[in-house]
């Protein structure tokens, strides 16, 4: 007999080659793991951190109604009666000092460079506003509105000075020869 073979399978169900599928299941099940150990280590440290984060909130929360208490008592302190008068004299020195921060000699130098030839500066106050910009309200005068015109285009053309706005105007009297124009504008001067 010469040795020829015939392959038998006496099991009910056909042999199946699984084992790739088994390999290519355990190296797929070994990476999803990994991926779980990973994503595991990455929520216990943002815990951690999530943590560390409450516990500064918390100690800054407590350092802040500390200084609000401080804060409470000195404001209350300077509210009574008798500390009344230094705070509101402090106030007012503290207004003027602010006050006396605008350079009168910047300002007129600043004018001078804006000022047509014939416009005649009559009257000029600065004061600060709540937001620490200097607001000047003038009165100009001219013997006619064209100068006006050019003085207000140069104001808002210039870097020194922004918007302006026309308040009022007077024309000429017996007693005032010239068109007198009320004129308020932002004005840069740093404080």
């Amino acid at each position: 007999m010469s040795g020829v073979r015939i392959p038998i399978n006496l099991s009910q169900e056909p042999f199946r080659k699984d084992r790739p599928i088994l390999v290519a299941s355990a190296v797929t099940g070994i990476l999803l793991m990994g991926v779980l150990l990973m994503l595991v280590s990455i929520i216990l440290r943002e815990r951690e951190a999530a943590r560390e984060s409450r516990e500064m909130m918390a100690r800054i929360d407590q350092q802040l109604s500390v200084v609000n208490q401080q804060y409470a008592k000195i404001e209350a302190q300077l509210r009574q009666p008798v500390n009344s008068a230094v705070l509101d004299r402090s106030l007012l020195l503290n207004a003027l000092l602010i006050r006396k921060g605008i350079s009168w000699t910047r300002l007129f130098e600043d004018l001078e460079k804006v000022f047509p030839g014939n416009v005649r500066l009559v009257a000029v106050r600065p004061y600060v506003t709540g937001d620490n910009l200097v607001q000047l309200d003038m009165v100009v005068g001219a013997q006619s509105p064209e100068p006006v015109i050019q003085l207000l285009r140069r104001l808002e053309g210039s870097n020194l000075f922004g918007a302006t706005a026309l308040l009022s105007s007077q024309p000429p009297s017996q007693n005032e020869p010239l068109y007198r124009y009320r004129v308020s504008v932002n004005y840069a001067q740093k404080l």
